[in-house]
C-alpha cells in the first residue's frame, strides 16, 4: 500500500492473482455455497475474514419469515425423498428420474439465494 493511500485510508490496489484449478463438480460446489453472484469476490472475503464476514451481514438482515416457511417445507420434502431412496425402495431408473429433479430444485434454490442478494 502506498504511503498516500495508507494515510488517508483508501484501499491499495488489487494487483495480485491466483489461479487455482477444480473440477466441474468443485466448481458447482463453490457457486453453491457462495453467498454473493461474483464467486471471486466471495472466496476473497470468506477466506481472507475467516467466512465471518457474509455470515454476519446476512445476520443482521431480518429474513422473510415467508421465504424461510417455503424453504422449510422444501428441505423436509428433499429428506423424504433422500430417506426413500436411500431405503432400497425405488429401483435404478426412478433414482435417476429423482436425482435430475434433486438438481432442478437445486438450480432454483441457488437462483433464489442469489435473487435474494
Amino acid at each position: 500500500m502506498s504511503e498516500k493511500a495508507a494515510k488517508y485510508g483508501e484501499p491499495s490496489k488489487r494487483n495480485r492473482s491466483i489461479k487455482i484449478r477444480v473440477t466441474d463438480e468443485e466448481l458447482e460446489v463453490l457457486r453453491m455455497h457462495s453467498t454473493r453472484s461474483e464467486l471471486a469476490r466471495w472466496m476473497r472475503e470468506f477466506c481472507l475474514s475467516g467466512g465471518q464476514q457474509d455470515f454476519i451481514k446476512q445476520a443482521k438482515s431480518a429474513p422473510n419469515p415467508e421465504l424461510l416457511r417455503g424453504l422449510s417445507g422444501i428441505g423436509n420434502n428433499l429428506n423424504q425423498i433422500a430417506r426413500r431412496v436411500n431405503s432400497g425402495e425405488w429401483g435404478a431408473l426412478d433414482k435417476v428420474q429423482i436425482i435430475a429433479a434433486l438438481a432442478g430444485v437445486e438450480r432454483a434454490l441457488t437462483d433464489l439465494r442469489n435473487n435474494q442478494k
